[in-house]
């Protein structure tokens, strides 16, 4: 059973960096992306960064494309977000998830980390 597990989060002034790294527990054939999505307080989760773990193309949310860098090591079964220049509203849980296909429906993720809090003040 694969498992995920995150880390990195923490509390960062506006206009700071966190990375955000999330590890698998074993190889799983049927997975062929990679994502971060958030959630903060009253929100739905959303959909931040994701990766092709096959060609590594890379997709992201247009509110943090060109802040947050998503990177896959295959190696290591690691998955990172470089998150810069940070604002206040990238608060939120981020979690991390693996599944089949690259798109910002949740649904389409087998399996999700525990979350990890991000607080930009």
């Amino acid at each position: 059973h694969v498992q995920l597990v995150e880390s990195g989060g923490g509390s960062v002034q506006a206009g700071g960096s966190l990375r955000l790294s999330c590890s698998l527990s074993e190889y799983d054939v049927t997975i062929s992306c990679m994502g971060w999505f958030r959630q903060a307080p009253g929100q739905e989760r959303e959909g931040v960064a994701a990766i092709d773990t096959g060609d590594g193309s890379t997709y992201y949310l247009n509110s943090v494309e060109g802040r947050f860098t998503i990177s896959h090591d295959n190696a290591k079964n690691t998955l990172y977000l470089q998150m810069n220049s940070l604002k206040p509203e990238d608060t939120a849980i981020y979690y991390c998830a693996a599944g089949t296909r690259c798109t910002w429906e949740p649904r389409w993720y087998n399996y999700w980390g525990q979350g990890t809090q991000v607080t930009v003040s």
